[in-house]
């Protein structure tokens, strides 16, 4: 999956989730690591890190 892909889809999960969206990631990457989905596992790795790297929206 491209960066752009990845990007909307963490903005998505940003939007759904909010500041949860890290955790809600977290519990995706746990469970397609345990069903041993490892591709799935990696693109939630990817959504993950680039929520890293955005900030959450500015509540106000």
């Amino acid at each position: 999956m491209d960066a752009v892909k990845i990007a909307e889809l963490a903005r998505a999960l940003r939007t759904a989730h909010g500041a949860k969206a890290p955790v809600e990631a977290a519990r995706k990457i746990r469970e397609y690591k345990a069903a041993g989905n490892r591709a799935e596992a990696e693109t939630w790795q990817r959504i993950r890190a680039a929520l890293d790297t955005t900030s959450a929206p500015h509540q106000g």
